[in-house]
């Protein structure tokens, strides 16, 4: 399907049906195979953020199929690095990152998306943000709620914003509108 760019609505209806097509083709993956990728995805992100003493990491708890990145986290804390997790506060705000370490107490946030129940706000150094598909240029395809682009954009001071997802989300454009911010990175599988 062809679409005009500078249409902002048709903009909307082939992100929304891209959005439908890319979530249907994850949560289609066998949950062993997703298991054996976000392994590797984590080697690599890993590898990506480098060493993470004192360093503050904003990832996200899995959602639909995306993919589970918790062993990172506890690796990322044995190695000196702090977590933080996304949480929705109002409809149409930028995301609050809290403070999270495995132990802590979680309850049920947006979506029964678990949010530390806890924790002081922070603002990380290095934001990992999932992918519902990305294109060439870094710019990102989400849930279509603006989250990520309107926090990111919110940010006193930017932080390294790192995509992940995997290789088959890859579009060739996602036709970026004017609030879309592209990512520094990133990491597929």
């Amino acid at each position: 399907m062809t679409i005009d760019p500078t249409d902002a609505d048709e903009v909307r209806r082939w992100r929304k049906q891209q959005r439908e097509r890319l979530i249907a083709a994850r949560l289609a993956i066998p949950a062993d195979h997703r298991t054996r990728l976000a392994g590797e995805l984590g080697g690599k992100l890993r590898a990506a953020i480098g060493a993470a003493a004192g360093l503050t990491v904003g990832i996200y708890w899995p959602f639909r199929g995306e993919l589970d990145l918790r062993p990172l986290m506890a690796e990322l804390i044995a190695a000196g690095g702090r977590i933080a997790l996304p949480m929705v506060v109002a409809k149409g705000a930028p995301l609050v990152f809290r403070s999270w370490a495995p132990g802590e107490k979680l309850e049920k946030g947006v979506w029964n998306i678990p949010v530390p129940a806890t924790g002081r706000e922070v603002s990380p150094e290095i934001v990992v943000s999932p992918l519902v598909g990305f294109d060439r240029s870094r710019y990102r395809l989400g849930y279509g709620g603006g989250f990520y682009d309107r926090t990111l954009a919110a940010m006193a001071v930017k932080p390294r914003v790192i995509g992940i997802g995997y290789l088959a989300s890859a579009l060739p454009t996602i036709h970026p509108q004017w609030h879309d911010i592209p990512m520094d990175e990133i990491v597929a599988v």
